[in-house]
């Protein structure tokens, strides 16, 4: 009985072993984000005659990207004065722990902020570059005494590759950690809002490939080079 007695003690001991080694690389990740070669700061402040300017993120999703491990982002409000016309862009990309980005979606974080939630479609736009790219694209309201009303597009890139829902990484092999701490292995989720569709519609034509360059494609290449280009629409 003793042996059987101190093979469970190093058993357990073992496991525990085994547990605290990734666990303890898995809060490292936290430290330092995974770093993309040219951060999301440096997309253009002016595209395509829109010309942008920084927001501020809400606290709470703030602390939200903070703890499911965020490595980059950018909010900003982009305003086109030949259409009178403006455009919320908000890009987060996600590498050390490419899963974290699940639940963050805009049916449960405008619905946390007080919008209610009308509706949700899927359907597809082509981009600048005639890039044809699935989204989803949700409509938000919120009633009286308040009244507004929100139209978001939203979609994820996935290793480079691009998908409307969250499927494609919310199993088991898409919420492990990034323990390589390869910048390939990641999710972004790009997100564009604005009162009227037409908008929201327009900001992502003209601004889907650029960001897009920004994210490394399924070979690993970012394709930066490639930018001037993509701003002249060839």
């Amino acid at each position: 009985m003793w042996l059987v007695w101190l093979l469970s003690v190093v058993l357990l001991v073992s496991a525990g072993i085994a547990y605290r080694v990734p666990a303890k690389r898995i809060r490292l990740l936290g430290e330092e984000p995974i770093k993309l070669s040219v951060p999301l700061s440096e997309f253009p402040m002016q595209v395509s005659g829109w010309a942008g300017t920084e927001l501020s993120i809400r606290s709470t999703t703030r602390e939200y990207m903070e703890d499911n491990f965020a490595d980059d982002f950018f909010s900003r409000r982009y305003v086109n004065s030949d259409t009178n016309t403006w455009a919320d862009v908000y890009v987060v990309y996600c590498a050390s722990r490419p899963g974290g980005i699940l639940g963050h979606r805009p049916r449960v974080c405008y619905r946390a902020h007080g919008w209610q939630h009308e509706g949700t479609k899927t359907m597809q736009f082509e981009s600048k570059g005639g890039r044809h790219i699935d989204c989803l694209m949700h409509q938000f309201y919120k009633a009286p005494p308040d009244y507004g009303r929100m139209i978001v597009l939203s979609f994820y890139v996935v290793n480079g590759q691009v998908t409307a829902s969250e499927r494609g990484f919310s199993g088991p092999l898409g919420r492990r950690p990034n323990i390589a701490r390869d910048p390939r292995r990641y999710v972004a989720q790009v997100q564009i809002s604005s009162v009227l569709q037409e908008s929201v519609e327009a900001a992502a034509r003209d601004m889907a490939d650029m960001i897009l360059q920004f994210l490394p494609s399924k070979g690993g290449e970012k394709g930066m080079e490639k930018l001037a280009d993509v701003e002249k629409g060839r």
